[in-house]
């Protein structure tokens, strides 16, 4: 589409008395520091240019380093004191990078490293997810059988965690609800867990509710902190099985 700088402010004259709001108006000589000197334009002139050049106004964003994709994402980083709704929603033609086939050999009834399991990633059409940062964390799967940290992860639970903290604190927090979780690797497998370190041994304790009993490792070649637990997506429905399973 060619069109003089006459033209386009013209178009943009029709577009502000048309909203009766003169900021749609492009005049010549912003239009010419908006071509020449790369001067950002305001959002209703933006508006103006995307109308008159037939642009999808995210797109134009996008060019300015604003990418509504993201936007839920970047809102989910910072909480709120208070419980409200999150009144945003993710653009239907939102992708982000998820498993999309996982190793046929995974025993769902056993706790897994969710990474070493995943065969191949593929886009996914839901931008919330975003935020899970799949490329900079590790998942992890609770095993449906394993109630070693019930009822503050239960059985069937997805867990965010974070390889950097892989070293065991002794204190620091005030409740089990603060205490850190780590994920571990055993040569049996995987466990999670609090962990606690006494004589050259690493000690897991479960939650007293779970009616586990502790593990120790005293080598440390067989067992390897993989990280500490950051973030957890529960299942609730396995709860009514803890009372009937012995």
């Amino acid at each position: 589409m060619h069109l003089r700088y006459r033209d386009v402010e013209e178009a943009s004259q029709r577009i502000a008395n048309q909203h009766g709001n003169h900021e749609f108006l492009i005049g010549l000589s912003r239009l010419a520091d908006i071509e020449n000197k790369g001067t950002t334009p305001s959002i209703f002139r933006l508006y103006s240019l995307c109308a008159i050049y037939r642009i999808d106004y995210p797109t134009a964003l996008a060019w300015y380093g604003v990418p509504l994709d993201t936007l839920p994402a970047d809102a989910s980083h910072f909480g709120s004191q208070k419980t409200q709704p999150f009144d945003m929603e993710p653009r239907d033609d939102t992708v982000i990078t998820f498993p999309t086939e996982m190793d046929s050999a995974v025993d769902l009834r056993s706790t897994f490293h969710l990474n070493r399991c995943v065969r191949s990633w593929g886009k996914l059409p839901i931008a919330l997810i975003n935020g899970l940062e799949i490329r900079k964390h590790r998942y992890a799967f609770i095993g449906t059988d394993d109630w070693f940290m019930f009822p503050i992860i239960p059985p069937g639970s997805f867990l965010q965690l974070d390889e950097k903290k892989n070293r065991v604190v002794r204190n620091g927090w005030d409740s089990e609800f603060e205490r850190p979780i780590y994920f571990v690797e055993h040569r049996s497998g995987f466990k999670c867990g609090w962990c606690s370190e006494q004589n050259g041994c690493l000690i897991m304790q479960p939650h007293s509710a779970s009616n586990e009993v502790p593990l120790v490792f005293s080598n440390a070649k067989d067992v390897e902190v993989i990280g500490q637990v950051i973030g957890v997506v529960k299942r609730l429905d396995l709860a009514k099985k803890h009372h009937t399973r012995f």
